[in-house]
């Protein structure tokens, strides 16, 4: 009996020990990681989403950095700003309504409702209803890159 399950236990070490194909060898699931798409934003609602993406990656320097003004849009320094969030565990967004986007004096602007679910480090479960007034430049020439990318200009956000 004893002969046995010595045969077994050398059976499952063994399965557990094969070799994957050469160049292919699997992660292990726990060491996945979703990395937030850090591509430029395709339109206001995508800018908000991507915006609360890098919150919840915890990448605080892209976060800011959607913010018009090297983040000074935001009214608040980088550490102020990473400051503001040293409570947060995980944020969620759902943008609530639909977007329209108007122009104006060669921009276009978008005002773009949401509701967001953040937990704290604590536990605690909030949730904030409000806007982001999203912007970019249109194509015109000499407009930079920071000027045609979506940006924030303003945001309103209240608890529930």
């Amino acid at each position: 009996m004893r002969l046995a399950t010595a045969a077994a236990a050398a059976l499952v070490l063994a399965a557990g020990c094969r070799s994957a194909p050469a160049g292919r060898v699997p992660a292990p699931a726990e060491t996945r990681i979703v990395l937030p798409d850090t591509s430029a934003p395709t339109g206001p609602a995508d800018a908000v989403r991507k915006y609360y993406a890098f919150l919840e990656a915890k990448d605080y320097a892209r976060a800011y950095a959607m913010w018009g003004e090297q983040g000074l849009a935001s009214k608040q320094t980088y550490d102020e700003f990473v400051r503001g969030f040293a409570g947060t565990a995980h944020t969620r967004v759902s943008v609530t309504d639909p977007v329209s986007i108007e122009g104006a004096a060669g921009s276009s602007f978008a005002e773009v409702r949401v509701r967001v679910e953040a937990s704290t480090t604590a536990g605690e479960v909030q949730h904030f209803t409000g806007a982001y007034v999203v912007r970019r430049t249109n194509d015109v020439p000499g407009a930079t890159a920071e000027q045609l990318r979506w940006h924030f200009d303003a945001a309103r956000l209240e608890p529930l």
